[in-house]
């Protein structure tokens, strides 16, 4: 299979085009990091972030793109344990997961999410 990165520039084109959002930006700290919120009552359904991935338990010093989606906590289980998924970063383990964007999980599986993502926000 062949390794297709997904850019965060997608992600945010989908949102805007799905949801009718755009990327929010409220961290001082950390400029780059975008929220994806509801624009009716301001949840989020989508964090995406540059961590260095040693945070993340990988390896490299590096940083990568993820993305958390909330999940139902039975998927969330399921797809811990295949490749390109990880525990929750900053968010709550058993309702988010942290979905890397490294061409590890097809761009249609991550927007998959995002829509499920937006759909258990509301």
């Amino acid at each position: 299979m062949e390794t297709i990165l997904i850019e965060r520039s997608e992600i945010f084109r989908f949102s805007e085009k799905a949801f009718s959002t755009k990327p929010d930006y409220p961290f001082e700290k950390f400029p780059h990091y975008a929220v994806l919120r509801h624009a009716d009552n301001d949840k989020w359904f989508g964090l995406v972030m540059n961590v260095p991935r040693h945070k993340l338990g990988l390896r490299g010093e590096d940083g990568v793109d993820v993305i958390d989606v909330k999940c139902h906590p039975g998927k969330v289980d399921a797809l811990r344990n295949r490749r390109g998924f990880l525990p929750a970063y900053h968010m709550n383990k058993d309702h988010w997961l942290t979905v890397v964007l490294d061409g590890s999980v097809s761009k249609r599986d991550v927007f998959a999410l995002l829509k499920e993502s937006y759909d258990l926000t509301r």
